[in-house]
């Protein structure tokens, strides 16, 4: 029998929700997550490390999270940019439904949870936060992030947070040297086995 993972379009596990305790954006919040989601029973580390350290987004614009799993990433963008629109884009539905309910949890009206192929080709997105599904394979990887990143507005920027030992250094040479998208990817910050990583247009970026 195959291992069922989080980035299976229609979970066969038990579906039950549960509540978690977290914190978003500074402050607690009863939120729902299921078995069958990424880190189903708390904020994972690198998603945390990540929203340590990426500056708050614009007041307005197009943002996405890219893999949102249950909605963390997701819902602290809503929260932070109240006008903006929140693009919560996963191929796993039932994370889709638990970002969805998450939302409605903290009244957020503003967080649009998508399928990849629910999203228009010609939408650009000011600000990209992503905590990207590494385990899916180098290749796969590879063609979600230049699907996305090719989506990026002329002067938006994408923080990608990666575990050191499960390739952020080879991922950012492979941003700079060899994505089809001209991109410029420096290491803004490395501490607790992670590395964020600030991804934006070629020729944004100074040197």
């Amino acid at each position: 029998m195959s291992q069922e993972h989080y980035f299976s379009a229609q979970p066969t596990t038990n579906s039950q929700r549960r509540t978690v305790r977290v914190e978003i954006c500074g402050q607690p919040a009863e939120l729902s997550t299921a078995a069958g989601v990424f880190s189903p029973g708390h904020i994972d580390a690198g998603t945390a490390e990540l929203l340590r350290r990426v500056p708050d987004p614009p007041t307005i614009g197009d943002f996405l999270d890219l893999g949102c799993g249950w909605g963390p990433i997701a819902l602290t963008l809503a929260k932070l940019s109240p006008a903006a629109r929140v693009w919560a884009v996963d191929v796993n539905e039932r994370a889709l439904d638990l970002t969805r309910h998450n939302a409605e949890i903290l009244g957020l009206d503003n967080i649009y949870p998508r399928l990849p192929e629910q999203v228009d080709p010609d939408q650009k997105f000011d600000v990209i936060w992503s905590n990207p599904p590494i385990r899916i394979g180098k290749s796969a990887l590879h063609e979600l992030l230049i699907e996305w990143l090719a989506r990026l507005s002329p002067d938006g920027e994408a923080w990608l947070v990666v575990q050191r030992n499960l390739g952020a250094d080879s991922l950012r040479n492979w941003l700079n040297t060899e994505c089809p998208v001209p991109v410029t990817a420096v290491k803004n910050s490395s501490a607790k086995g992670y590395q964020v990583l600030r991804v934006e247009p070629k020729g944004v970026l100074n040197p």
